[in-house]
């Protein structure tokens, strides 16, 4: 049997060759203005087109000065200047005159000559007289008065002391998520280069499952864990291609073919798989279908010493097309069909090596906590309970069944409870990850 790492480090050195799938010969690219870039990862490192800003522009609202002229100021000795014309965002640069200190206004350009800004607050008046409402310039003689000196380059954002043309703006590798986009747009980037998602196939199996939207007959389940999984699947950044599959391995080897080779199936469109995700038929029962047919494939299917979702498959499959040609190698990681089981095993084994993959923090956020209650635990298993925070800030732990998926949903953290242990009482303290970020 397994233990918890080991099963681990096989699906990281099984999943692991993946990278290469994904540099920039295998990439597209995207627009910005159409949202496609949102959450994808730059195939190459991107250079900055432009500087930024790009233009020295003003960090508060006040007046742009020369400095010089104000180096004798003091509270009793004030210097008086002509308020000169005012700058506000998007006016065309001009020249400050001699004598003046121009009006200007947060992000606005610096006027040529001027080298400082100072905040209208200390400024006399405290306040921009005559302007707004309609009105660019102040009134004509209007006069402000500073108290004290100011340093050169005061308040003044330089052009380029962000990024400098040609500087590199994102490296390769790079998610892009808001602020990077914001980044992008603001150099004038109208669309880059990204690597394409991982493709998966998510294979649900099982007699009893049916479609949502569907009667149930007597026996019959609504299939929880396409919505579940798929979903856990494209948080990671994946593309998935779902498909649901009873208990004969015909229809397991019709949807990995469909998926593995779409030019000899109707999905001529469409291009290969990955990955192969499946959930149900992996156990010791007499209908295990995943297990009966992907075992001939290449696939192996293991104990592993955990609770929920002892039995696990991996292994890469060679798949037929079934019109002569030669198999095709997919990698297949299986799951338990129980939908808590499937659920934490994608998280213990899947969820960390596909946000590696696609440029996000692999590991839920962990923390050590007090237990609010005991609570027992198999000691020759790995168990993962799911639970809430108590208004004190400790763990109640939910019942262990793997069948308990609205306990499940109602979850903050998953509770680990290592092998070796066989109970804890209320105050010890155990390793949590957080589920609810």
């Amino acid at each position: 049997m397994r233990t918890f790492a080991e099963h681990q480090r096989a699906v990281h050195a099984l999943l692991d060759p993946l990278v290469g799938r994904l540099g920039a010969g295998d990439s597209e690219r995207v627009e910005l203005a159409s949202g496609g870039a949102d959450g994808r990862v730059l195939a190459d490192g991107l250079h900055a087109p432009v500087q930024l800003p790009g233009f020295d522009n003003s960090q508060m609202d006040g007046y742009a000065v020369r400095s010089a002229e104000l180096a004798t100021a003091r509270p009793g000795s004030p210097v008086r200047l002509a308020v000169g014309r005012t700058s506000a965002a998007g006016d065309p640069p001009f020249e400050l005159d001699p004598g003046t200190a121009s009006p200007v206004m947060t992000g606005a350009g610096i006027p040529v000559g001027a080298d400082a800004v100072v905040p209208i607050e200390v400024a006399d008046p405290p306040a921009f007289l005559g302007l707004g409402a309609g009105r660019h310039d102040s009134p004509a003689g209007s006069t402000v008065s500073f108290t004290s000196p100011v340093e050169p380059g005061t308040f003044i954002r330089r052009a380029g002391s962000d990024v400098a043309a040609g500087e590199l703006l994102l490296a390769a590798g790079t998610r892009l998520g808001p602020a990077q986009l914001g980044a992008l747009a603001a150099a004038g980037v109208t669309e880059v280069l990204v690597r394409r998602p991982l493709r998966v196939l998510l294979l649900s199996t099982g007699h009893e499952l049916r479609p949502l939207g569907q009667p149930l007959r007597p026996g019959q389940l609504h299939d929880a864990n396409t919505a579940m999984i798929g979903a856990a699947l494209r948080a990671c950044g994946v593309e998935v291609v779902e498909a649901l599959a009873p208990d004969d391995a015909a229809s397991v080897h019709a949807a990995l073919a469909a998926s593995v080779h779409p030019r000899a199936t109707e999905q001529s469109a469409a291009r290969p798989v990955d990955l192969v995700v499946t959930t149900g038929g992996v156990s010791a029962g007499a209908f295990e279908v995943v297990r009966d047919a992907l075992a001939p494939l290449g696939v192996e299917f293991v104990k592993v010493a955990i609770q929920p979702g002892g039995p696990q498959g991996l292994g890469t499959a060679a798949v037929e097309p079934g019109d002569g040609s030669a198999p095709v190698e997919v990698p297949v990681v299986s799951f338990p069909g129980n939908p808590v089981s499937a659920l934490v095993s994608f998280e213990l084994f899947l969820r960390p090596v596909l946000r590696r993959l696609a440029g996000l923090a692999p590991d839920r956020s962990r923390a050590t906590l007090r237990l609010a209650h005991s609570v027992t635990s198999p000691i020759d298993r790995h168990q993962v309970r799911r639970g809430v925070l108590d208004g004190n800030g400790d763990v109640e732990v939910g019942a262990p069944s793997s069948h308990l998926l609205h306990a499940y949903a109602n979850a903050t953290v998953l509770v680990h409870l290592p092998v070796g242990v066989d109970g804890l009482p209320a105050g010890a303290h155990v390793d949590v990850w957080r589920i609810d970020d």
